[in-house]
């Protein structure tokens, strides 16, 4: 299921809306590699909680695309393009990349909420786990027909929750709040009925 064996002309055609997320961060990340551009990007970008205050209220979105280094590029980066093709190939592309753009952004919200007002963050670890809470809840709803998926899923969140807390420098308020809003989507959206009625559609 995480094995990506396409070649990347494959891997683009059969999973759009990952490539196309993938691309934007990294094109973001280029960009603030030039020092006129990067105190550009990041002074509008980075998802500080006062200036939300001050309604600036994009950058609960904008942050979402910004990462600090790029190892932290690297880690998400690589999280979407091995663990979201399964997602978007059952979710569908609307679906998958509404899981993902509203877990990112209600945990920027969660965190700016929780967090006091000169806290900042960037990333788009929210949106990663949203998937992660998203597969949750499909492993929910197939717990009796397959139990092997349940075998392979929870293992992953469990390890990603842990080193939640074991890294410095993470925010916590956002994979926590991704993790849910990932889950509660994918509750809604992955029903079986409403699966079915996707399926018959997609026959037609």
């Amino acid at each position: 299921m995480f094995n990506r064996t396409e070649t990347l002309k494959q891997y683009i055609g059969l999973y759009p809306v990952i490539s196309i997320l993938i691309g934007i961060n990294l094109i973001v990340f280029i960009l603030g590699l030039f020092p006129s551009m990067q105190l550009q990007i990041m002074y509008y970008g980075v998802a500080n909680n006062y200036m939300i205050s001050q309604g600036e209220y994009w950058r609960l979105f904008s942050a979402i695309f910004l990462h600090a280094g790029f190892l932290h590029l690297l880690f998400n980066m690589f999280g979407l393009y091995v663990f979201g093709p399964e997602l978007e190939r059952i979710a569908g592309k609307l679906r998958f990349f509404t899981i993902y753009l509203l877990s990112g952004i209600l945990a920027n919200v969660a965190t700016y909420v929780i967090q006091p007002l000169d806290y900042s963050s960037v990333g788009a670890s929210g949106a990663i786990f949203g998937i992660f809470g998203a597969y949750l809840a499909l492993v929910y709803y197939t717990r009796k027909t397959m139990p092997q998926f349940k075998q392979l899923i929870l293992p992953l969140v469990g390890i990603s929750v842990m080193m939640t807390f074991v890294q410095p420098n993470i925010n916590v308020t956002a994979h926590l709040v991704g993790l849910l809003i990932g889950f509660l989507l994918g509750m809604y959206q992955f029903h079986p009925k409403r699966l079915a009625r996707w399926t018959k559609l997609r026959n037609k």
